[in-house]
């Protein structure tokens, strides 16, 4: 407790200071590269798309663009705002958005999202403020690709290694705020950028807290060391007094995420469809909800989430059911002389995912399989285990946009360095389907297709999808102009003020 005091008392030396706490180190503060959750978080304060979705997550508009349009079904044009400005005065013109085009299909990075951009033929600047964008064919997710963050050319130009440059530690954005200090393992802190085109953010400085361990961090924020953070349902429904809801206000939705076990389909051991459907059987998903979420969460039934046109509502989530489960194992040639063993991998950051790990064990037992649980810290198990695929089973979540991309985790060209598909799923019917539906425009006949993928990849199990969280966000009422939406609570955090 007397380091939060101290922390508090450090933190308040700014003016207006808007106090945060993240879970892990960001590992890249930059757009294309930023792929863990921290670092994404915080590269959106400092980097801006050309386009974004507005607060209702409905329609897209202008960001760095002022104005853009299909020329035809193949060809984007963006109009640029003038006068947008780089962290360090620099002016941004249409040879950015050229230069961050070149660099995602370029062979000097590995990212993920280097796929969306995977249809476009060529990106050219017809002058300073105008950006031409043709695609080889139509593309469902032509627009969307753009939201990605645009990079400075007059910075990165002459940049041999970005996967290890030092601008990953020290970004220059057009965000509404600029990186102020790094600290790793204390403080990120970032200042209002003056200079900001949609004006001079309010609040003069946010500061994210490095702090690993949930249970500190739920300490702050009863303490009021921080103004805005997650409440997990368990902590909402028994650790909270009156008083606390006199200090904060509380808002409460569905999440676009999900959390799932994922198979490592490499292995042999998970090859046999009859071991993964009978590990399915065996896991009570409603005891789960229930018991860590109080009912506030939902059984997840697929890879995309409800409320969009991909969700495939006739699809239901498996019910236990253990002598099947056994059945299954035994036609697999397990019993109890050979029980199926098997270890499931998840992180710290997640104050929930080690406990359904160990409800998952419990559950299990029951069919007669052994599960061996290993709970690391963020970065360690992103870059030991997650990315070389050195797992028997990973308990991790997806945050998705409105518009799904299959391509990005079920096509089988995403199961390589870098990519989303972490299981090595592949299946050449889904890959036909997902090229197929990237080039069809009318979003009735999309979702007939992604629902038949819903279907389809449910069946398989690459994943045990689990469970669909509710997000509780508690804000201190001494933030000011704050207005919640189908999008969250951030949509317009430049207008938020502090008393």
């Amino acid at each position: 407790m007397h380091y939060i005091i101290l922390l508090f008392l450090s933190i308040n030396l700014f003016s207006s200071t808007l106090n945060l706490a993240t879970s892990t180190n960001p590992a890249r503060l930059n757009p294309i590269l930023a792929t863990d959750s921290s670092s994404s978080e915080i590269t959106g304060f400092l980097f801006n798309g050309l386009i974004k979705y507005d607060k209702d997550s409905s329609t897209i508009i202008g960001d760095l663009a002022k104005e853009f349009y299909y020329e035809d079904n193949t060809t984007l044009i963006f109009k640029l705002h003038k006068n947008v400005k780089w962290h360090d005065g620099e002016i941004f013109t249409a040879k950015d958005v050229v230069f961050t085009y070149d660099v995602l299909v370029s062979s000097k990075i590995s990212s993920p999202y280097s796929a969306n951009f995977r249809f476009v033929k060529s990106v050219e600047a017809l002058d300073e403020l105008t950006v031409k964008v043709k695609y080889k064919e139509p593309y469902f997710k032509a627009l969307e690709t753009w939201m990605m963050g645009i990079l400075p050319e007059h910075v990165l130009k002459d940049e041999e290694n970005l996967m290890n440059s030092s601008f990953n530690t020290n970004p220059i954005g057009t965000g509404a705020y600029k990186l102020y200090q790094l600290e790793h393992s204390k403080n990120i802190i970032l200042a209002a950028f003056d200079d900001y085109f949609e004006g001079r953010a309010k609040i003069d400085k946010i500061s994210f807290h490095v702090i690993a361990d949930p249970m500190t961090r739920f300490l702050m924020l009863k303490s009021s060391a921080l103004d805005v953070g997650s409440i997990e349902p368990m902590q909402f429904e028994r650790q909270l007094s009156e008083g606390f809801f006199n200090k904060f206000d509380t808002y409460e939705q569905i999440s676009r995420s999900y959390t799932y076990l994922g198979f490592n389909l490499r292995l042999e051991k998970f090859k046999n469809p009859k071991v993964r459907e009978a590990i399915s059987l065996s896991i009570n998903r409603d005891e789960i909800v229930k018991i860590l979420f109080f009912n506030h969460a939902k059984v997840c039934t697929g890879p995309f989430l409800p409320g969009t046109k991909a969700f495939n509502k006739d699809v239901k989530a498996p019910t236990q059911n253990i002598k099947k489960a056994k059945q299954l194992l035994s036609e697999a040639g397990y019993d109890e002389n050979n029980p199926f063993t098997f270890e499931i991998v998840t992180s710290n950051s997640s104050a929930i995912r080690p406990y359904a790990a160990q409800i998952i064990q419990h559950q299990l037992k029951s069919a007669g399989v052994i599960v061996n649980l290993r709970v690391m810290e963020w970065q360690a198990f992103l870059n030991m285990v997650v990315f070389p695929h050195e797992f028997d089973t990973v308990l991790l979540g997806w945050g998705l946009s409105p518009t799904p991309d299959p391509y990005m985790f079920w096509h089988s060209d995403s199961d390589k360095k870098g990519g989303f598909n972490l299981v090595g799923y592949s299946n050449q019917k889904i890959d036909e389907m997902i090229e197929k539906s990237q080039s069809i425009i009318d979003r009735d006949k999309l979702s007939v297709m992604w629902k038949e993928m819903f279907k389809t990849i449910t069946d398989e199990n690459p994943y045990l999808f689990l469970y669909i969280p509710n997000s509780i966000t508690a804000i201190n009422k001494n933030i000011k102009n704050v207005t919640p939406s189908p999008s969250g609570i951030w949509h317009d955090y430049i207008n938020w003020e502090k008393n």
